[in-house]
């Protein structure tokens, strides 16, 4: 038992000290709360066992030797926290505010004020005079560190009080970092650190980071730091020299303000920032309400928050309530459910996506985070696994907000086995075992298998049959996912063997829509080279390069064949473009696709290269604008392609013609204006097929 305390109290002392005053987490937030827990569980069992040194006859950490120390004239305490993140929470602290007050059933739901518990640190901000003359931190509860130099670098919090407030009084509240800051500060740190300058570092969250920069020596670089404040707690100190006790002080506030939506509105009033979702609640419904209402919002508010807090609303009951050891009763944290929590990897695999993009993932020991069990958490790309050091056997602390993919944030060194290995990505798609290539400026590793990978096999018929490509109706992602899930298609070509007795036993699949899409199939042989181009989903290969192929080279054989340096010939192709093109016709299984459609009778037009300049349209420019009798605009364009013509997307003076449909708008007037030629349907057929 004793060592068990022991150890308990050294741990807690050791991760208060490295949260409170080196702002260096060394264990989520709920493995502190566990510990807590069972520490003050031990104790409450054996309280002969209790010493005033323990973590639970203290509030924070001793504060930093660097800085002055401030004794807090009113101590701040913290506040009970309620753990059970269900509903039962706030009816548990409504049941027990309603006995201390000793409520009976018939009386009326007590007034509540329901507001956000910040995720960032506590200061108290003394003023005399209207004056800011003093900010201090909590430290640990009876003595802080006087931070004044960096809290006067934050826009937020008035260096000056109205004549309307106050003369001598003591605001306290939150310093915290809005999640865009927090992610340009990060930004910013690892740009430095690319630089090469020595001592930086990127933080692990935002109050981390918040309590770094409060706690700077160098007030020029937290003015640096983009800080921001609420307020939520008012004292008043007519005396200087006077000391309170916490129910002193609220009776000392009693005599101004009657109860704690009164003392926001007066800071809001006197130009403190509170937050607009502090709420006046009734009951323990009112509770429950707002406990909910703010679960749903907490992934999308720009700053974190890991509760909210329920403090009675009347000052007078508050008085009457007073304190239960280190908290008073007249208040509570609600949490939610932890969103950071430790757990273990077990190994390190790479998942291929639907594009083909490898993402290196952490198999997790189960662990409850963010309301659901985590067993994967993704490591995004190689770069990330290695600058966070992940290896398999490592102890992490994985994060899960909302319906965020689950993440690892950093490793626990001090628990690194010695035969941990590090990650690295693999040189090959762990699929299909095609090449696996990373372009330069990229941090994301590539499967090059294209039309072969297994993993990409979905996403690869969607785009070929997409509209813009070959072209196949009726063929939507919910009749795809059944086809390969039953395993009728695994390649392109497959498709095109398809018969009506295998779709007819599909689900949802009448007779009419297995035989339409039979239909749009076979509609779909007759192509173009470009949209075929397209259609095979080269990375980088977009309809305008696809266009320009064809163009430069005729047929589908010059372009497979192509070298980089024809490929470089080519208007709108690149080096990045023209290496996707060589990996991407390197690779046996991409062409012998290509033979199968072949084979399946897709065909296309093919010309001599370099033909464009003698198409009949070739230099001409064309706008299409309102809707066309029987051509869609797709059609419109390809025809006008077909013949060599460029088609923009506005007018202008260069502009050749205007293709114009009914309810033609803003292009026409301007075609109008400037002269510019206007053709219908029957003149667009006319001027293509030209001679």
């Amino acid at each position: 038992m004793h060592e068990r305390l022991a150890r308990l109290r050294q741990q807690l002392q050791s991760a208060g000290h490295h949260y409170y005053v080196l702002d260096d987490p060394l264990m989520p937030d709920a493995e502190y709360d566990r510990l807590f827990r069972e520490l003050q569980a031990l104790e409450a069992e054996h309280p002969e066992f209790i010493t005033p040194d323990s973590p639970t006859q203290r509030v924070g950490a001793a504060p930093m030797a660097s800085f002055t120390q401030v004794s807090h004239r009113v101590p701040m305490l913290s506040i009970h926290t309620e753990t059970d993140s269900s509903e039962q929470g706030a009816v548990q602290f409504d049941a027990r505010v309603r006995k201390q007050l000793q409520l009976s059933e018939t009386d009326s739901p007590v007034d509540y004020v329901a507001e956000l518990k910040f995720d960032g640190l506590a200061i108290s901000l003394m003023y005399r005079n209207h004056l800011l003359v003093q900010a201090c931190t909590r430290g640990d509860g009876e003595t802080g560190e006087d931070v004044t130099h960096n809290i006067r670098t934050i826009g937020q919090i008035p260096l000056r009080l109205p004549d309307m407030a106050p003369a001598e009084l003591e605001v306290r509240g939150e310093v915290y970092m809005r999640r865009d800051d927090f992610e340009s500060l990060n930004a910013r740190q690892r740009q430095r650190i690319a630089d090469g300058l020595k001592n930086e570092k990127t933080f692990v969250n935002p109050r981390n980071a918040a309590a770094g920069a409060v706690r700077q020596l160098d007030p020029r670089i937290a003015a640096q730091r983009p800080l921001s404040f609420f307020a939520y707690a008012l004292h008043f100190h007519p005396d200087a020299s006077q000391t309170l006790s916490p129910v002193e002080a609220t009776l000392n506030g009693l005599q101004i303000y009657g109860n704690h939506m009164q003392v926001l509105l007066a800071l809001k009033t006197w130009g403190f920032p509170v937050s607009e979702h502090s709420k006046k609640v009734q009951g323990a419904t009112g509770l429950i309400a707002f406990h909910h209402d703010i679960a749903a919002q907490r992934d999308s508010l720009p700053f974190d928050i890991d509760g909210v807090v329920y403090k009675v609303n009347d000052i007078s009951m508050q008085a009457r309530m007073g304190m239960v050891s280190r908290e008073p009763r007249w208040a509570v944290a609600h949490k939610y459910p932890a969103q950071e929590e430790l757990t273990t990897v077990q190994a390190i695999e790479v998942q291929v996506g639907r594009t083909g993009k490898l993402t290196p993932v952490a198999k997790l020991a189960p662990v409850f985070v963010g309301g659901v069990t985590v067993t994967n958490a993704t490591l995004h790309n190689e770069d990330e696994a290695r600058r966070k050091d992940v290896r398999v056997g490592d102890t992490v602390v994985v994060r899960r907000a909302g319906d965020v993919i689950p993440e690892v944030v950093s490793v626990m060194l001090e628990k690194r086995l010695q035969d941990a290995q590090i990650f690295t990505m693999p040189s090959h798609c762990p699929v299909c075992d095609s090449l696996a290539l990373c372009d330069e400026g990229e941090a994301d590793y590539r499967c090059t298998g294209g039309l072969f990978c297994s993993a990409q096999r979905k996403q690869a018929i969607l785009h070929f049959a997409h509209r813009r490509a070959v072209e196949v109706d009726d063929l939507g992602e919910k009749l795809v996912d059944q086809l390969v899930d039953a395993g009728l298609v695994n390649t392109l070509p497959d498709l095109y063997k398809l018969v009506f007795s295998q779709l007819a036993v599909l689900e949802r699949m009448a007779e009419k829509s297995a035989n339409n899409l039979l239909a749009s199939l076979e509609r779909s042989k007759q192509t173009t080279l470009p949209r075929f181009v397209f259609g095979l989903g080269i990375r980088h290969v977009g309809e305008a390069t696809a266009k320009e192929l064809a163009r430069h080279f005729g047929g589908m054989d010059a372009i497979m064949n192509a070298g980089i340096d024809q490929l470089l010939t080519v208007n709108d192709v690149g080096p990045v473009v023209a290496q996707s093109l060589r990996t991407f016709f390197d690779q046996p299984h991409n062409r012998e696709v290509v033979e199968q459609l072949r084979a399946c009778g897709l065909q296309w037009q093919e010309s001599a290269p370099g033909a464009r300049l003698d198409l009949p349209l070739a230099g001409h420019t064309y706008v299409i604008t309102g809707t066309l009798p029987t051509l869609s605009r797709e059609q419109a364009q390809a025809l006008l392609e077909e013949a060599g013509a460029k088609v923009a997307g506005s007018v202008s003076k260069k502009t050749t013609g205007v293709i114009a449909g009914e309810a033609a708008g803003s292009k026409l007037e301007k075609a109008n204006a400037l002269g510019i030629p206007v053709l219908d349907e029957p003149a667009l057929m006319a001027l293509v097929k030209a001679p």
